[in-house]
C-alpha cells in the first residue's frame, strides 16, 4: 500500500510517501510544498492546495495520515493557523478520492520510538533507521511526515484501535 504522511503548516507543508509491505516499508518520495513568499494567508493556501494537488495526482497514495491538532492555551492562534493548513490538506485528499486518518503527535512518537516524548532528533533518527536512509531526513517536516506515514503502516500490521489514531 502506498501512504502519504503529511504535516501541514502555512509556511513549509512536509509531505513523504511510502510503500507498505508486510513488514517492510521503503521511501518512494518526500519533499516540502513551499508556498510562496510573505502573501496574504488565501494566496498561500492557494499554493499550498495546488502543490498537495500535484503530490497527490503524481504518487497516488492509497491513503494519508496527518498529525491531529492541538493547542495550548499561550498559542491559540497557531492551532487555528494550522487548521487552514489542515484544511486544505484534506480537501485536496476529498477531491482526489483519498481518504485521510489523523494520529496524535504523542501516538506517532510512542510508535516510532517507544515514548510518547521523544524529540524530534530521535524521531528523525527512527525515520532514517525504518527507511534506510544515509542520513535523516530534512528538513523535519519531512521527517515527520514520513513517521506519520511509518506510524500508519505499523498500526495496519498491528491493528491500532481507533481511539489511538485520534
Amino acid at each position: 500500500m502506498v501512504i502519504c504522511g503529511v504535516d501541514p503548516g502555512l509556511n513549509i507543508t512536509g509531505y513523504g510517501v511510502i510503500r507498505a509491505e508486510g513488514l517492510h516499508v521503503e521511501l518512494c518520495e518526500g519533499g516540502a510544498v513551499r508556498p510562496k513568499g510573505r502573501r496574504p494567508l488565501e494566496q498561500r493556501l492557494g499554493d499550498l492546495y495546488r502543490g498537495m494537488c500535484e503530490v497527490l495526482a503524481d504518487c497516488s497514495p492509497g491513503v494519508i495520515a496527518v498529525e491531529e491538532l492541538y493547542s495550548t492555551y499561550e498559542h491559540p492562534r497557531t492551532a487555528i493557523l494550522m487548521g487552514h493548513a489542515r484544511g486544505v490538506v484534506y480537501l485536496a485528499a476529498a477531491e482526489a478520492g483519498i481518504p485521510v486518518v489523523g494520529y496524535t503527535a504523542t501516538t506517532v512518537k510512542k510508535a516510532l520510538t517507544g515514548s510518547g516524548h521523544a524529540t524530534k532528533a530521535q524521531m528523525q533518527a527512527m525515520v532514517q533507521r525504518a527507511l534506510d536512509l544515509c542520513e535523516p531526513p530534512e528538513p523535519p517536516d519531512v521527517a515527520d511526515a514520513l513517521a506519520l506515514a511509518i506510524c500508519h503502516a505499523n498500526s495496519l500490521r498491528h491493528g491500532l484501535p481507533d481511539w489511538m489514531r485520534r
